[in-house]
Protein backbone atom coordinates (compact mmCIF):
# COMPACT_ATOMS: atom_id res chain seq x y z
CA UNK A 1 0.00 0.00 0.00
CA UNK A 2 1.18 3.60 -0.73
CA UNK A 3 0.08 6.61 0.43
CA UNK A 4 0.90 10.00 0.20
CA UNK A 5 1.86 12.66 2.91
CA UNK A 6 1.32 16.10 3.73
CA UNK A 7 4.89 18.01 4.15
CA UNK A 8 5.84 17.88 7.35
CA UNK A 9 3.02 16.46 8.83
CA UNK A 10 4.26 13.25 9.69
CA UNK A 11 2.25 13.54 12.97
CA UNK A 12 -1.16 11.63 12.91
CA UNK A 13 -3.42 12.50 15.39
CA UNK A 14 -4.97 9.67 18.10
CA UNK A 15 -8.76 9.01 16.99
CA UNK A 16 -10.54 11.19 19.95
CA UNK A 17 -13.52 12.89 20.77
CA UNK A 18 -10.85 16.47 21.10
CA UNK A 19 -9.71 18.44 18.28
CA UNK A 20 -7.73 20.97 20.26
CA UNK A 21 -5.72 20.67 22.91
CA UNK A 22 -5.21 23.77 25.40
CA UNK A 23 -1.45 23.31 26.97
CA UNK A 24 -1.40 25.91 29.98
CA UNK A 25 2.43 26.39 31.69
CA UNK A 26 1.87 26.08 35.48
CA UNK A 27 4.64 28.03 37.53
CA UNK A 28 3.73 29.03 40.95
CA UNK A 29 -0.15 30.16 40.20
CA UNK A 30 -1.60 28.67 43.57
CA UNK A 31 -3.77 32.84 43.00
CA UNK A 32 -4.71 32.20 40.10
CA UNK A 33 -5.89 28.84 39.78
CA UNK A 34 -9.64 29.09 40.96
CA UNK A 35 -10.42 31.33 38.26
CA UNK A 36 -8.44 29.76 35.60
CA UNK A 37 -10.37 26.81 36.53
CA UNK A 38 -13.71 28.66 35.73
CA UNK A 39 -12.55 29.96 33.25
CA UNK A 40 -11.31 27.15 31.24
CA UNK A 41 -14.55 25.13 31.93
CA UNK A 42 -16.56 28.32 30.68
CA UNK A 43 -14.75 28.57 27.61
CA UNK A 44 -15.03 24.52 26.83
CA UNK A 45 -18.85 25.07 26.81
CA UNK A 46 -18.52 27.57 24.16
CA UNK A 47 -15.36 26.29 22.14
CA UNK A 48 -16.05 25.92 18.28
CA UNK A 49 -14.13 22.47 18.09
CA UNK A 50 -14.03 19.86 20.85
CA UNK A 51 -11.66 20.58 23.20
CA UNK A 52 -9.25 19.27 26.22
CA UNK A 53 -6.66 21.20 28.75
CA UNK A 54 -3.09 19.85 29.72
CA UNK A 55 -1.67 21.54 32.78
CA UNK A 56 2.47 21.46 32.68
CA UNK A 57 3.77 22.13 36.26
CA UNK A 58 6.79 23.96 35.74
CA UNK A 59 8.49 22.35 39.06
CA UNK A 60 6.14 24.74 41.39
CA UNK A 61 6.86 25.09 44.95
CA UNK A 62 4.18 26.96 46.36
CA UNK A 63 0.20 25.04 46.05
CA UNK A 64 -0.18 24.78 42.40
CA UNK A 65 0.32 21.00 41.89
CA UNK A 66 -2.40 19.92 44.76
CA UNK A 67 -4.60 22.83 43.43
CA UNK A 68 -3.93 21.25 39.52
CA UNK A 69 -4.69 17.66 40.82
CA UNK A 70 -8.23 18.70 42.35
CA UNK A 71 -9.60 20.60 39.00
CA UNK A 72 -8.42 17.05 36.98
CA UNK A 73 -9.93 14.91 39.59
CA UNK A 74 -13.54 16.88 39.22
CA UNK A 75 -12.97 17.19 34.95
CA UNK A 76 -12.09 14.56 32.50
CA UNK A 77 -11.42 17.22 30.24
CA UNK A 78 -8.39 18.48 32.30
CA UNK A 79 -5.04 16.72 32.48
CA UNK A 80 -1.74 17.05 33.51
CA UNK A 81 1.84 16.39 33.54
CA UNK A 82 4.10 17.58 36.57
CA UNK A 83 8.19 18.75 36.23
CA UNK A 84 10.69 17.27 38.14
CA UNK A 85 12.22 20.70 39.01
CA UNK A 86 11.81 24.09 37.61
CA UNK A 87 13.20 24.13 33.67
CA UNK A 88 11.78 26.99 32.21
CA UNK A 89 8.78 28.10 29.71
CA UNK A 90 10.55 26.59 26.55
CA UNK A 91 10.92 22.99 28.47
CA UNK A 92 7.14 23.27 29.79
CA UNK A 93 6.04 23.97 26.29
CA UNK A 94 7.94 20.93 24.73
CA UNK A 95 6.86 19.05 27.43
CA UNK A 96 3.38 19.62 26.11
CA UNK A 97 4.04 18.99 22.58
CA UNK A 98 5.23 15.89 23.24
CA UNK A 99 1.98 14.91 25.52
CA UNK A 100 -0.30 16.54 23.05
CA UNK A 101 -2.26 14.07 20.84
CA UNK A 102 -5.15 16.04 18.97
CA UNK A 103 -5.03 18.02 15.60
CA UNK A 104 -4.55 21.44 17.14
CA UNK A 105 -2.37 22.83 20.24
CA UNK A 106 -3.30 26.15 21.81
CA UNK A 107 -1.32 27.91 24.23
CA UNK A 108 -2.01 29.93 26.71
CA UNK A 109 -1.01 31.30 30.22
CA UNK A 110 -2.28 31.01 33.63
CA UNK A 111 -1.96 34.24 34.60
CA UNK A 112 -5.06 34.86 31.99
CA UNK A 113 -3.59 38.05 31.56
CA UNK A 114 -5.22 36.84 28.05
CA UNK A 115 -8.69 35.00 27.53
CA UNK A 116 -9.44 31.60 26.65
CA UNK A 117 -12.76 33.01 24.79
CA UNK A 118 -10.54 34.19 21.95
CA UNK A 119 -9.25 30.95 20.77
CA UNK A 120 -12.57 30.72 19.14
CA UNK A 121 -11.26 33.81 17.19
CA UNK A 122 -7.96 32.18 16.37
CA UNK A 123 -9.83 29.16 15.20
CA UNK A 124 -11.11 30.82 12.30
CA UNK A 125 -7.93 30.86 10.64
CA UNK A 126 -6.40 28.04 11.46
CA UNK A 127 -7.67 26.02 8.82
CA UNK A 128 -5.59 28.18 6.38
CA UNK A 129 -2.31 28.58 8.05
CA UNK A 130 -0.33 26.15 10.40
CA UNK A 131 -0.02 28.89 13.73
CA UNK A 132 -1.86 31.49 14.59
CA UNK A 133 -1.18 33.85 17.52
CA UNK A 134 -2.55 36.96 19.38
CA UNK A 135 -1.16 40.44 19.12
CA UNK A 136 -1.84 42.42 22.84
CA UNK A 137 -4.36 44.98 21.97
CA UNK A 138 -3.88 47.92 24.36
CA UNK A 139 -1.58 46.34 26.75
CA UNK A 140 -2.00 46.57 30.25
CA UNK A 141 1.61 46.13 31.71
CA UNK A 142 3.60 48.83 32.68
CA UNK A 143 5.55 51.03 30.69
CA UNK A 144 8.98 49.26 31.24
CA UNK A 145 7.24 46.06 30.58
CA UNK A 146 5.89 47.36 27.12
CA UNK A 147 8.91 49.13 26.06
CA UNK A 148 11.39 46.25 26.91
CA UNK A 149 8.71 43.85 24.79
CA UNK A 150 8.50 46.15 21.86
CA UNK A 151 12.26 46.62 21.64
CA UNK A 152 13.10 42.64 22.26
CA UNK A 153 10.40 42.27 19.57
CA UNK A 154 11.94 44.61 17.11
CA UNK A 155 15.30 43.00 17.48
CA UNK A 156 13.71 39.53 16.77
CA UNK A 157 12.21 41.23 13.24
CA UNK A 158 15.69 41.90 11.97
CA UNK A 159 16.74 38.37 12.95
CA UNK A 160 14.24 36.33 12.07
CA UNK A 161 12.23 38.60 9.17
CA UNK A 162 9.24 36.80 10.80
CA UNK A 163 7.38 40.10 10.69
CA UNK A 164 5.41 39.13 14.05
CA UNK A 165 4.38 42.57 16.24
CA UNK A 166 4.14 40.41 19.43
CA UNK A 167 5.90 37.25 19.59
CA UNK A 168 5.69 36.61 22.98
CA UNK A 169 1.66 36.93 23.37
CA UNK A 170 0.44 33.87 25.13
CA UNK A 171 -2.24 33.06 23.38
CA UNK A 172 -1.65 31.06 20.12
CA UNK A 173 -2.82 27.91 17.60
CA UNK A 174 -0.41 25.65 16.15
CA UNK A 175 -1.22 22.28 13.91
CA UNK A 176 0.53 20.03 16.19
CA UNK A 177 2.07 18.46 13.20
CA UNK A 178 4.25 21.61 13.34
CA UNK A 179 4.88 21.81 17.03
CA UNK A 180 6.33 18.50 17.24
CA UNK A 181 8.48 19.45 14.72
CA UNK A 182 9.88 22.10 16.58
CA UNK A 183 13.69 21.91 17.90
CA UNK A 184 13.02 23.74 21.16
CA UNK A 185 15.90 25.10 23.39
CA UNK A 186 15.87 27.62 26.24
CA UNK A 187 14.22 30.78 24.70
CA UNK A 188 13.29 29.59 21.94
CA UNK A 189 9.81 30.05 22.81
CA UNK A 190 9.83 33.52 21.84
CA UNK A 191 10.75 31.82 18.26
CA UNK A 192 7.59 30.18 17.80
CA UNK A 193 6.21 31.68 14.15
CA UNK A 194 10.02 31.73 12.99
CA UNK A 195 10.43 28.03 13.89
CA UNK A 196 6.67 27.56 11.77
CA UNK A 197 8.60 29.13 9.06
CA UNK A 198 11.58 27.18 8.94
CA UNK A 199 9.31 24.45 8.54
CA UNK A 200 7.35 26.55 5.29
CA UNK A 201 3.92 26.77 7.24
CA UNK A 202 1.68 29.64 7.20
CA UNK A 203 1.58 31.93 9.87
CA UNK A 204 -1.31 34.82 10.59
CA UNK A 205 -1.10 37.51 13.65
CA UNK A 206 -4.66 38.91 15.06
CA UNK A 207 -5.15 41.26 17.70
CA UNK A 208 -6.64 40.08 21.07
CA UNK A 209 -7.73 41.82 24.20
CA UNK A 210 -5.28 42.16 27.37
CA UNK A 211 -6.33 42.14 30.73
CA UNK A 212 -3.93 43.27 33.86
CA UNK A 213 -2.29 40.34 36.28
CA UNK A 214 -4.49 40.25 39.12
CA UNK A 215 -2.73 37.55 41.37
CA UNK A 216 0.96 35.85 41.48
CA UNK A 217 3.89 37.81 40.22
CA UNK A 218 5.68 37.68 36.71
CA UNK A 219 8.17 35.62 35.87
CA UNK A 220 10.06 37.99 33.33
CA UNK A 221 11.85 41.22 34.46
CA UNK A 222 14.10 43.49 32.16
CA UNK A 223 16.90 41.18 31.95
CA UNK A 224 15.16 38.10 30.77
CA UNK A 225 12.68 40.28 28.59
CA UNK A 226 15.51 42.09 26.39
CA UNK A 227 18.96 40.93 27.11
CA UNK A 228 18.17 37.17 26.79
CA UNK A 229 16.24 37.29 23.65
CA UNK A 230 19.34 39.01 21.90
CA UNK A 231 21.64 35.83 22.85
CA UNK A 232 18.87 33.88 21.97
CA UNK A 233 18.10 35.76 18.16
CA UNK A 234 22.21 33.84 17.92
CA UNK A 235 21.28 30.44 18.58
CA UNK A 236 18.37 31.15 16.06
CA UNK A 237 20.36 32.15 13.22
CA UNK A 238 22.52 28.88 13.86
CA UNK A 239 19.50 26.99 14.17
CA UNK A 240 18.30 28.48 10.61
CA UNK A 241 21.59 27.62 9.43
CA UNK A 242 21.17 23.90 10.62
CA UNK A 243 17.47 23.04 10.41
CA UNK A 244 16.68 20.18 8.56
CA UNK A 245 13.72 20.42 6.42
CA UNK A 246 12.46 17.62 4.50
CA UNK A 247 8.94 16.35 3.10
CA UNK A 248 8.15 12.89 2.64
CA UNK A 249 6.51 12.65 -1.01
CA UNK A 250 5.30 9.00 -0.52
CA UNK A 251 5.11 5.95 1.71
CA UNK A 252 5.26 2.35 1.19
CA UNK A 253 3.71 -0.55 3.70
Amino acid sequence: MITRLLPQCLFQPEESKYKLTIIVPVYNEEGNMERLKKELLSYLKMAVVPTKVLFVNDGSDDNSQQLIEAICYGNPEFSFISLKHNCGLSAAMKAGFDTVDTELTGYIDADLQTTPTEFNLLLNYIEEYDLVTGVRANRKDSLVKKLSSKIANSIRRVFTHDNMEDTGCPLKIIKTCYAKNIPMFKGLHRFLPAMVLLQKGKIKQIPVQHFPRIAGEAKYGLSNRLFGPLMDCFAYLWMKKKYINYSIEKKGE
